[in-house]
Order: C-alpha cells, then sequence, then structure tokens
C-alpha cells in the first residue's frame, strides 16, 4: 500500500489502504465490479458484492479471498430491476454508515425483442438507470453519515454518441438495443452530474463522481475461474487490439481511483489516459450533453416519477 499523499503520481499497482472503510459495488460479481472488487479488497476495506444471484457472488468472493489474503468481502442480494425490493435489500447491510457505493451493475441487450421489469419498465432503462437512481435515495443516510462519502457512477464510452430521448425514456415507441443501452448508460451518467450540482447545493459532504472503464474486452481480461475464464488462444488472437483497448481489470481502474483518490472531487469525470479507452486513469472533461443542466432536470423528473423516490433522493 502507499500513503494518500497527493503529491505522489497515482499508481494502480500501490494503491493507499482504505482500512476501516465499507465499500459497496452493484454487480460486483463479474465484469468491472468484480475487477474494482478485487483491487478495493485488496486496501483493507471491507467490500460488500450487490448481487441478485448467490452462487455467482459466492464464486466471486472465493476469487477474490483466494488473490487476497484476509480479504473481507460479503454478499448483498440486491436486484435493480426490482424497485420495491431495494428498501429492504439497504436494511440488511446493518451498517451504520456507508462509505461509497459503486454504481456498477448493468444489463446489455444485443438483439430485440424489447424486455420490460416486473414492474413494466423497459429493462436496460431500469437496470442501468433507475435502479441505481431509487437505490441512491435508500442509501442517502448511510453516505450520509461517512466521514466523505462518495456515489461513484459507472459510464461507458457508448454513452458519448447517445441524445437522450425524454418524450420516450423507454424506448416504448422505438426499440433498437444498442441505442437503448447507449441512452441507459448516458442516464446514468447524466444522474452522476446532476447529484453532485444537488450535493453541494445543500451542502452536502457526499461526493458525486463518474467514471467509464473506456474499451474493455473480456478476451484481454486475465482468467478468474470460475468468475471469466479467458482461454489462451482468445487472448493470442486479441493482442492486435490490445493497441487500443484493453482488459477489464485495467477498466476497473478509473472506477477504483474515483472510490480511493482524495484529489478527487465532486462532479468529475475519470476515464483511461489513451483517447479514453486503455491506459491508466485521468481525469477527463465532461461532455457537453451530460452536464446540461436542463436536460438533467428532466431527467430527475421523469426518473422519480418512473421509480416513486422523493425529490431530493434524501439528501438534505
Amino acid at each position: 500500500m502507499s500513503s494518500p499523499s497527493r503529491n505522489q503520481p497515482w499508481d494502480v499497482h500501490r494503491l493507499p489502504s482504505a482500512e476501516g472503510r465499507t465499500f459497496l459495488i452493484t454487480g460486483g460479481n463479474a465484469g468491472i465490479g468484480y475487477f474494482a472488487a478485487e483491487q478495493l479488497a485488496a486496501t483493507g476495506a471491507v467490500v460488500v458484492l450487490g448481487s441478485r444471484n448467490r452462487a455467482k457472488a459466492d464464486a466471486a468472493m472465493g476469487s477474490i479471498r483466494s488473490r487476497v489474503p484476509g480479504a473481507r468481502v460479503r454478499h448483498l442480494r440486491l436486484d435493480l430491476a426490482d424497485l420495491p425490493s431495494l428498501r429492504t435489500a439497504v436494511d440488511a447491510l446493518d451498517l451504520d454508515h456507508l462509505d461509497a457505493v459503486v454504481h456498477n451493475a448493468g444489463v446489455a441487450l444485443d438483439d430485440p425483442p424489447r424486455q420490460e421489469t416486473g414492474d413494466g419498465h423497459e429493462l436496460m432503462f431500469a437496470t442501468n438507470h433507475l435502479g441505481h437512481f431509487a437505490l441512491t435515495q435508500w442509501l442517502a443516510p448511510l453516505l450520509s453519515a461517512a466521514p466523505a462519502g462518495r456515489v461513484v457512477t459507472v459510464g461507458s464510452f457508448a454513452a458519448r454518441s447517445e441524445r437522450l430521448d425524454l418524450d420516450d425514456p423507454q424506448s416504448a415507441r422505438d426499440y433498437r438495443p444498442k441505442r437503448a443501452y447507449g441512452r441507459s448508460k448516458l442516464a446514468q451518467m447524466c444522474f452522476g452530474f446532476a447529484l453532485d450540482r444537488r450535493l453541494r447545493a445543500v451542502g452536502s459532504t457526499v461526493l458525486s463522481v463518474v467514471a467509464h472503464p473506456g474499451g474493455a474486452l473480456d478476451a484481454l481480461t486475465p482468467s478468474r475461474a470460475p468468475v471469466t475464464v479467458t482461454l489462451p488462444g482468445e487472448r493470442l488472437r486479441s493482442l492486435p487490439a490490445a493497441l487500443l483497448v484493453q482488459g477489464k481489470d485495467a477498466g476497473a481502474w478509473p472506477v477504483v481511483r474515483a472510490v480511493l483518490d482524495p484529489g478527487v472531487r465532486g462532479g468529475q469525470l475519470w476515464g483511461p489516459r489513451v483517447f479514453g479507452l486503455r491506459g491508466r486513469p485521468r481525469r477527463e472533461p465532461v461532455p457537453s450533453h451530460m452536464a446540461d443542466p436542463d436536460a438533467a432536470a428532466r431527467l430527475w423528473a421523469v426518473s422519480g416519477e418512473l421509480a416513486g423516490t422523493d425529490p431530493d433522493l434524501g439528501f438534505r
């Protein structure tokens, strides 16, 4: 572990100690979420894997413990597509404070038909955005009770080329899976920036930060059996792509920095250094369409109505 001095360059392989802190990662059993959990567990923090699948969470916790001696990891049953269940899930955390939540879990569908949750919401918009929006409300007291709580929202490079349609936020009239996914991630990122503005307005000590993994491929990701298995042939065939993109272990670096770095400020965007696609984490300019306060206000109102949340999400 390295000291958290702001004068030292950030080293992804020498993270500052987070002993005594607790982090919740939604979707922490796979992909970017798994590697963020593994890296954060190595700092001495308690890491809670939010996952609806107990068996997958157990596999992820076993993998982390095999690589991080003394890792303190636990599972929280969490289904972001089931909005009414979220308050009960947060109660099950049984914590007096939470130092950070990483809004990472997501669904990406490649093919029609359009799918809905039990509440009647389009599945990707509901899981990727509405579930995290509602979860934030129930976590607000725990985050506010921490000395310096953080909400880290994991966005996607796919959001850069999309624009929100707040007259049809759930793609009921014109459903195209890839576009619906990109818009759901854009909604997440807009929410992360809007949340920070609202937190600052009420004088909260909680920070809201947005991060994205760049281009993160399974084929360039180191194996963590049984969580993820990359065959040598797959990795060899993908080596030319490594000039532009990276594995999901490296894709987790901006997320981990957004959680840990004492120099990070609310409202910032963190991503990979090389063209926003690969490399060590750095701060990026926030694209104008993600920071538009008028669009964000409309998104906030629509999200609150669909999720049935308090207008201030419990931050006052």
